[in-house]
């Protein structure tokens, strides 16, 4: 029997991520502490610093349970949407993968009402991914009056305070990796194996130390080191020397300056303000239409570690990445600030605009408008006269700043 349990515990830790290093002793953990609370509503929170693994380890909770629930839900990336209609846009999703069936919401309270009456008296597995403190889905702290005894609801958030706010019932922090789960798990990317090659064992050493037991990190550095040679890792930590612990940023233009070639580094920069949560087929339509090899692009940027494909076959961005690719964006164009600070005024606009047109204002005009300018921006960036043309248009040259 502790075979067969042990059998279920790797499996779900594998399906949760490829190389699930110190993974497996937080999903016992867990899962200890929810079959303590099987006979109420059990809802535990995971929290951590940006790219530390918490919602690899929910899904791994999530895929070792889930077998016992009829009625489930696995809601991603809830801080990273705009508001209001994002908000609604996730209400419906949860409804839609308890009951099966397609809702429609106008409102974020008219979602919290139809949840309740539609969840109401049903034992469900939800997890809420990413929370923030901003319009959440459902009215947690009330849940536990109308939903069945034994449901879970696992939340993962960055600041603990959120947890709190919903009355949990157990916060998990989540750990970081120790110096031999680290070498550990940039083996597995840079090498394909758990422990670096003997020639490179002293070089891993010193790139585990910059990233300080950071999951994310070792992952993006893991990947660009991957069938590289000795001195292509040195030049990588002569620009790591110079960078503190858990510098996402350096790690990240590390990775996107060892990108084949500028075609790749625009595609991400695309995505990052752009097609984030869109499907890989309409993305792939619309930039090949602009002269962007995008399906090889993509597969490029799927091996960096730099996007993942959901299995809805959406695009989906670590919130970090996709935070400091869109930093790069104005720095690089200068045309984001000036329609930041000039054209987008309202914050509801600049979210719309910025954000991939996840906000409707309800104006035809206006998504002509943007429609316009987006057609604009990769015309005029192919015939490489976008950049200069606002430079002199909007503001006089200025030095560019790395990430």
């Amino acid at each position: 029997m502790d075979k067969i349990v042990k059998t279920i515990h790797n499996l779900a830790v594998l399906s949760a991520t490829k190389f699930p290093v110190g993974l497996q002793s937080q999903v016992e953990h867990l899962t200890r502490t929810i079959n303590g609370n099987s006979k109420e509503v059990c809802i535990v929170g995971i929290w951590g610093m940006g790219g530390s693994g918490k919602t690899t380890l929910a899904k791994a909770i999530y895929h070792q349970i889930h077998g016992t629930f009829m009625d489930k839900s696995f809601i991603e990336d809830i801080a990273q949407v705009s508001e209001p209609s994002g908000r609604i846009h996730l209400q419906e999703e949860l409804l839609s993968d308890v009951i099966k069936t397609k809702l429609e919401i106008h409102s974020v309270e008219m979602g919290r009402s139809m949840i309740r009456n539609r969840l109401f008296g049903k034992r469900v597995l939800i997890v809420l991914d990413d929370m923030d403190d901003r319009f959440p889905l459902l009215d947690l702290r009330k849940s536990r009056s109308w939903l069945s005894e034994g449901t879970v609801i696992i939340m993962t958030a960055r600041d603990e305070d959120v947890l709190r706010i919903h009355e949990v019932n157990s916060v998990f922090g989540i750990n970081l990796l120790n110096e031999k789960e680290s070498l550990e798990l940039l083996s597995w990317h840079a090498f394909r194996e758990p422990k670096p090659k003997e020639e490179y064992h002293f070089l891993a050493e010193r790139v585990v130390a910059h990233c300080g037991g950071l999951p994310l990190a070792l992952e993006l550095i893991g990947t660009y080191l991957y069938e590289r040679k000795e001195e292509e890792w040195t030049r990588a930590l002569l620009e790591l020397d110079n960078t503190f612990q858990y510098q996402v940023p350096q790690i990240l233009k590390i990775s996107l300056d060892g990108l084949p070639n500028q075609m790749e580094k625009d595609l991400f920069l695309d995505i990052c303000c752009f097609f984030v949560g869109k499907g890989r087929a309409y993305v792939t339509k619309i930039l090949n239409g602009y002269g962007l090899d995008a399906d090889s692009g993509i597969r490029v940027l799927i091996e960096r570690s730099l996007i993942k494909v959901k299995k809805n076959n959406k695009l989906r961005m670590h919130p970090l990445i996709q935070k400091y690719g869109i930093q790069m964006s104005k720095k690089e164009q200068p045309w984001f600030d000036y329609a930041e600070e000039y054209v987008l005024i309202d914050n509801s606009v600049r979210t719309f605009f910025i954000y991939g047109f996840e906000t409707s204002l309800g104006s035809l005009c206006f998504l002509m408008f943007i429609t316009f300018v987006f057609l604009c921006y990769f015309h005029l960036r192919r015939q490489n006269l976008f950049r200069d043309c606002l430079r002199n248009c909007v503001q006089p040259e200025e030095n560019q700043q790395d990430l």
